[in-house]
């Protein structure tokens, strides 16, 4: 065997070296191929994951634009556009001051006001009439306007003109009104009321309304008696809260404000009216608008103090963290999550989406045959057939979570439904709560058709106010009576009643049906 030399082992050596540098460049190569592979098909896989969710998107669009919708979502900003602090108009000097008379061609009904024992008081002696006061109210019925016309019979004592220097002119008094001196009377106050806030009639059309009568009044003059009059019913919202904070479930909702003149904030700054109501159960429905400037979860804590009981709501965070409330969610929150998802999905991929949709609609299909029955049954048959749907629907909901995009229309249906999980087993509890939200989600739907004619409110004041209103309008509605003739009914009582009295009867619910 022929013996290496030094310089044969060097350069085999040197060979070998080289070799192995360039299985190890080649190795790297494929390393960094195989990784630059890994990278592009990770990159893939994202866009393809952000195309589907554009797609989603797009068509969730369409849907909303062109598909028929069963729950309309409202448009603008919620609104009572009061004025009574809006810049006062310089009237140019030609127009005459004062107030015009109401037209002579109207109707005119007149109510005389005597006193029952006329006798003077310095002297006991008997008053005999010598004159008559007049003032007049506009009183307004709906499709009719007429005059009510108030002559007051005023007295004088025949002893003290012959034996007194001066001699006293006493007046039959005038019925109280709710606003002192106002030409309006709870007829006029009613139908201005009622067609803002029932009707979601804007006041400039109800001035146009009223000149074609010849009634000649501004839209400050009705912008200022919704403002008093929605102060001065504060009492009795304040009476119905606190009938409210006695119930064992209240539900609660939220919507958007925008309130132009608010100290220290832009005219731009949302503010936030929040609804509270009685439960969808209840015989007597209280429903309550509070004006807050923010959507802060004190807000909800100044309302409710140290109310216990179940608290109804969708999935903000605000209504978190309350002490003495059990929490109870909103079904009809998740199925619209679905039901988006299901519009945001093509048809061929969305069994999924079925799958969620229809253990919703066992659910809602078990609360229509608990119609009718009483919360002791309604508790029962739930314990029967929707405690197991429900189990069944939580462990689907559970598998589905790691199969999809979490970023999906179906993945933030399945986390929301998740998340919430444990308000939505609350109702199991007690047959007097409702699934879902509803009941609160309709009341806020009707005044907000009124958005589309008002897009802010002037004023503090005027928001509040307007809240006021509208609570005792929505409850009106709620306990199936017609808010005209509540209405008229309570400016007529209320300025008869003092701080101290009991308003019991003056609450919407005990209202007196032979008064409409």
């Amino acid at each position: 065997m022929t013996e290496l030399l030094p310089d044969d082992i060097e350069q085999l050596k040197a060979i070998l070296l080289k070799l192995q540098e360039e299985n190890q460049c080649k190795d790297d190569a494929i390393a960094t191929l195989e990784k630059k592979i890994q990278t592009q098909a990770e990159e893939v896989i994202e866009l393809e994951n952000k195309m589907q969710l554009l797609l989603e998107q797009l068509n969730l669009s369409k849907s909303k634009r062109f598909s028929a919708k069963s729950e309309k979502e409202p448009k603008g900003t919620f609104n009572e556009a009061e004025q009574q602090n809006a810049l006062p108009k310089l009237s140019p000097k030609h127009h005459k001051k004062g107030r015009k008379p109401l037209p002579a061609e109207l109707e005119r009904e007149v109510h005389q006001h005597t006193l029952n024992a006329p006798y003077c008081e310095c002297c006991n002696e008997a008053l005999h009439e010598c004159g008559t006061e007049v003032s007049e109210e506009l009183k307004i019925i709906p499709q009719k306007v007429s005059v009510v016309r108030h002559e007051r019979t005023k007295y004088a004592c025949r002893q003290c003109e012959k034996t007194q220097i001066s001699s006293k002119i006493i007046t039959a008094p005038r019925p109280a009104n709710m606003i002192p001196k106002s030409i309006g009377s709870p007829e006029a106050f009613a139908a201005v009321v009622t067609a803002k806030y029932v009707d979601a009639l804007p006041l400039y059309r109800q001035v146009e309304i009223l000149k074609r009568s010849d009634i000649d009044l501004s839209r400050g003059t009705l912008a200022n008696w919704c403002v008093q009059l929605g102060n001065k019913v504060n009492v009795i919202v304040e009476a119905m809260k606190m009938h409210l904070l006695n119930e064992k479930l209240i539900c609660a909702d939220e919507t958007t404000v925008q309130v132009l003149r608010e100290q220290d904030r832009n005219a731009q700054s949302k503010s936030y009216m929040w609804v509270y109501r009685s439960g969808e159960f209840v015989k007597q429905p209280i429903v309550i608008y509070d004006y807050q400037p923010s959507r802060a979860g004190q807000c909800v804590k100044d309302f409710l103090g140290d109310y216990s009981g179940y608290l109804l709501t969708d999935g903000y965070q605000a209504y978190n963290g309350l002490e003495n409330v059990i929490q109870a969610g909103c079904l009809a929150h998740v199925r619209r999550k679905f039901t988006d998802a299901q519009k945001a999905q093509p048809k061929k991929k969305s069994g999924r989406v079925e799958k969620a949709i229809n253990f919703i609609a066992k659910l809602y299909g078990i609360e229509q045959e608990a119609k009718g029955l009483s919360a002791v049954e309604r508790h029962q048959l739930r314990q029967q057939k929707s405690k197991p749907i429900l189990d069944k629907f939580h462990e689907w909901l559970l598998e589905t979570q790691d199969k999809i995009l979490p970023k999906s229309q179906l993945g933030g249906a399945v986390n929301y439904a998740i998340n919430q999980w444990p308000k939505l087993l609350t109702y199991l509890d007690d047959g007097d709560i409702s699934i879902d939200n509803n009941v609160t989600e309709r009341d806020i739907r009707l005044f907000t058709t009124g958005r589309k004619n008002w897009m802010f409110s002037t004023s503090v004041e005027g928001a509040t106010a307007s809240a006021n209103l509208y609570s005792l309008v929505m409850t009106c509605r709620a306990n199936n009576i017609n808010p005209y003739y509540y209405f008229v009914y309570l400016f007529k009582v209320l300025p008869t009643r003092t701080p101290q009295d009991d308003l019991t009867d003056l609450m919407p619910w005990n209202f007196p049906i032979d008064e409409a």
